[in-house]
């Protein structure tokens, strides 16, 4: 089963009425002919989101009446499982988290299963009740956690707040989850390669590394507030400076993907990163004669140039 390629997962979380199912259905009206599915957790007997979501798409699995992460953490690994084992794997799997679930966690869950792997945390913030929910004494530490666990930070209701709100919540966002890119969603529309890889290098990188080693050319433009970038090397990396690099990078990264060689392993290394989480693992089977990454998130020539610099000093 694993030796397909893993089906990339996004975790949507949020607090109550951020706006979540918003964003997923404009994901689903946009889809470009991807296939997606969906599994929804509503907090109560009966799955509203589930419900409003089923009308853009025909696969949406639900789980009712409970925290996603706790109470029917079972039935979401089961869930998952369904989805792995599928003749037909979907290009896409978006888990929507109740208003008070950790998404970080319920991301763990999904890493459990290597037919999957994590593409982004993005969690959904109320401009106009942002600093209301993180005061409050009953939610605000949940809310924050909710915040600091994720890759991107997607900006809702922006249209209902003055320039002065919105960049108050902004800096608020930007104090709890410094590393995170922060986007302003337009009607629940953000760019889509917050979901999958729609954002190719950069035109002046001649290509990306595909699953087996294989390159292909890089074609296409980047949707406005994210950017990728390549970088390439016929040296290889040491391994814990390379975590270390990886680790520290002062950007707000959203993700990184690549194949790497390390120094005191002969054997090419698959490599993710994603909402502060590192995957290194060996490859069965791979023909690139040197490492590649690619790096997806929210910056300029400036971070460009401090990432490369940073991987620069991991090489062995």
């Amino acid at each position: 089963m694993n030796a397909r390629a893993p089906v990339p997962l996004v975790v949507v979380g949020g607090y109550l009425g951020a706006g979540k199912t918003t964003l997923l259905n404009r994901l689903l009206a946009n889809a470009q002919g991807r296939r997606i599915a969906v599994l929804v957790n509503d907090f109560g007997e009966i799955n509203i989101d589930a419900a409003l979501i089923r009308t853009r798409s025909d696969d949406v699995i639900q789980l009712e009446n409970g925290c996603i992460c706790c109470s029917i953490g079972g039935r979401l690994a089961e869930a998952l499982v369904a989805i792995a084992a599928r003749e037909q794997r979907p290009d896409l799997l978006v888990i929507e988290a109740s208003g008070v679930s950790d998404p970080q966690r319920i991301a763990q869950v999904g890493l459990l299963d290597r037919a999957f792997v994590l593409n982004a945390v993005a969690v959904a913030v109320d401009v106009t009740e942002v600093g209301h929910n993180l005061h409050d004494p009953l939610v605000g530490d949940m809310v924050r956690q909710q915040i600091a666990g994720a890759s991107v930070v997607v900006l809702t209701k922006a249209d209902l707040a003055d320039a002065d709100a919105l960049a108050m919540a902004a800096a608020t966002v930007d104090a709890i989850a410094p590393h995170a890119a922060v986007l302003t969603a337009c009607e629940g529309e953000v760019p889509l390669s917050v979901f999958v890889d729609a954002a190719p290098p950069e035109p002046h990188a001649d290509a990306v590394l595909q699953a087996g080693g294989h390159w292909r050319r890089a074609v296409g433009t980047v949707p406005a507030g994210i950017r990728s970038i390549s970088y390439q090397t016929g040296r290889d990396f040491d391994k814990a400076l390379l975590r270390q690099a990886l680790k520290a990078l002062p950007v707000r990264l959203l993700r990184a993907k690549g194949m790497v060689r390390l120094a005191a392993d002969p054997r090419l290394h698959e490599l993710h990163v994603v909402a502060g989480r590192m995957r290194l693992s060996p490859m069965a089977q791979g023909d690139a004669a040197g490492s590649a990454m690619v790096l997806i998130g929210a910056f300029g020539a400036e971070e460009e140039r401090r990432i490369r610099a940073c991987l620069d000093r991991a090489l062995a």
